[in-house]
């Protein structure tokens, strides 16, 4: 039988849950066991997709096209295993399941309840994901902090899985914040006391407590923690902050998180852990001499997590270069012509992302125009391939009014348009062309270069595409489309021949790049703005 973790926080949100998770996936896959992780997120949304990025972060998206919150994406990066639709689910998810079941006449008449209609409903999509991955174990993260109203039925949900799987094959894992009080210099245990009783009274009680906090806790803390909240003294396990995100599976290593685990769950490594590869990696992070220093020009860059992804593969892209990624954070609204310089002079390359709405369009194809001319590298990345078409359709065919069918439906020369078979008053969410793609690439471009390859698969979200009435025009100026899906009608990837680096695509890389294993454009892009900066120091 399967075995399942549930992982809960308490106290406050934001602890670390999903990387508490995803490092204890990354511990148990080197131990040889089949790991499979999902997140069961609280609100009435159907998907984030159509959530703005302050409320929620980046949306990742899954190799089969689902929609899904962004703690699914360190799960990947750290284990390294594609996650699928069954990797994250919603309360709307859940209720919308329910009630067109009870609307296809499903339950036979049942009066439908929360219990046992929205829980068997969580519990069906828990033990779906291992059917489909064949897990020795899956890893479930449950979004909120225990005491919140929403997350009631996913707590009832996994207290029932742990009654019918039989105790011994489920695990609860509570990660709680140890606040420190300055004015006493002592950390305190009674917040984490709180939240424990909170999650016994749905019937839970938790195995393991991950004591978050800022610097090292007492061991006299920690033993309080266990003596208060019934557990063994060495399943309060520490987990401080650290410099380097990817630090964490190592410390959690070294305080006996995976040892632990395994003991509770009567299990045996079927092979000797080994963290060499990774440690390997880390040490490659630490020697790291070099700096470069990139301009991501977006609309949501107050909130760094709109971007995470892309600001971990470019610091994966870094690594791999023996340098560390510094990210200039420009917000697209603020550059102008009289502006730019202040913000772009100094950079080594400028990246911008993906991205919906007009806001702050017109200072990303400032900032298009502004790398292509004073010829910095630079990567587009949806939006951006999309920024840096409108900005050439703009500056080299001369159409002034160049623009996107999604920010001015009134333009003459729309080079970014809807497909014809798109056409029509479409809802937002769930309607884009969305998951893994196949694309064929253009033999000597700096595609094939980065990629070393003919034909590839990335990863999409995004609904209007390059309008193919204007192929030949570009391509007369000098343009590449380099990216071609295998029908060749939709362009995925635009550069210019002439630059050491100007590259557009309109798939999502940075969804797939790891910090052991950096992707292909990201390392390229980075090593193509080191070469700028050595360049301008000579």
């Amino acid at each position: 039988m399967a075995n399942y973790i549930f992982v809960t926080g308490g106290v406050v949100s934001g602890l670390g849950k999903g990387i508490t998770a995803a490092s204890l996936g990354r511990l148990l896959k080197a131990r040889g066991f089949k790991v499979a992780a999902q997140k069961l997120d609280p609100y009435i949304n159907i998907d984030p997709g159509t959530m703005s990025p302050y409320q929620h972060g980046e949306v990742f998206v899954t190799e089969d096209g689902a929609e899904t919150d962004l703690d699914l994406g360190h799960y990947e990066r750290f284990i390294d295993e594609d996650l699928n639709q069954f990797s994250n689910l919603t309360t709307g998810k859940v209720y919308w399941n329910v009630l067109n079941k009870e609307r296809r006449g499903e339950y036979l008449g049942e009066t439908v309840q929360v219990i046992p209609h929205i829980t068997n409903e969580i519990k069906s999509f828990i033990y779906r994901v291992q059917k489909k991955t064949d897990a020795d174990i899956v890893i479930t993260e449950i979004g909120g902090t225990t005491g919140d109203i929403e997350s009631q039925p996913f707590l009832e949900a996994i207290r029932q899985i742990s009654h019918e799987i039989g105790r011994q094959n489920c695990l609860f894992i509570h990660v709680t914040l140890i606040p420190y009080l300055q004015s006493s210099g002592e950390y305190k245990s009674k917040p984490t006391q709180h939240s424990v009783k909170e999650l016994q009274s749905f019937g839970i009680m938790p195995d393991i407590i991950i004591a978050r906090s800022h610097g090292a806790v007492e061991k006299e803390v920690l033993r309080k923690i266990a003596l208060f909240c019934n557990v063994k003294e060495d399943c309060v396990i520490p987990n401080t902050n650290l410099p380097v995100l990817y630090e964490v599976p190592l410390m959690l290593e070294n305080n006996g998180l995976p040892r632990i685990v395994l003991r509770e769950l009567g299990l045996e490594e079927p092979q000797p852990c080994d963290l060499q590869e990774w440690s390997d990696m880390l040490e490659r992070i630490r020697s790291c001499q070099k700096q470069v220093r990139i301009a991501l020009v977006g609309k949501y860059v107050k909130l760094h997590d709109s971007y995470l992804s892309v600001a971990e593969a470019l610091s994966h892209g870094g690594w791999e270069n023996q340098a560390q990624a510094e990210i200039r954070w420009v917000d697209s609204e603020f550059l102008t012509e009289e502006t730019l310089d202040s913000y772009l002079k100094d950079v080594d390359g400028i990246l911008v992302p993906g991205g919906f709405g007009d806001r702050g369009v017109e200072g990303m194809i400032l900032a298009a125009s502004y790398a292509r001319t004073h010829h910095i590298p630079y990567l587009g990345i949806c939006l951006g391939m999309q920024i840096a078409a409108i900005s050439f359709a703009r500056d080299v065919l001369g159409f002034s009014d160049a623009h996107s069918r999604e920010f001015s439906p009134n333009s003459l020369h729309p080079v970014i348009d809807l497909m014809p078979d798109q056409e029509g008053n479409l809802p937002k969410g769930g309607t884009m062309r969305l998951g893994s793609y196949p694309c064929c690439i253009q033999p000597g471009s700096h595609l094939e270069k980065a990629y070393g390859a003919s034909s590839i698969q990335e990863r999409h979200r995004h609904r209007y595409e390059f309008n193919n009435t204007y192929r030949e025009a570009f391509e007369q100026q000098g343009a590449c489309f380099s990216g071609l899906s295998p029908d060749k009608r939709l362009v995925e990837a635009m550069e210019l021949p002439k630059e050491d680096f100007y590259v557009g695509v309109q798939y999502h890389p940075e969804f797939k790049s790891r910090p052991n294993k950096a992707h292909p454009l990201f390392r390229s892009f980075i090593e193509a703005a080191l070469a700028k900066k050595e360049a301008f120091q000579k």
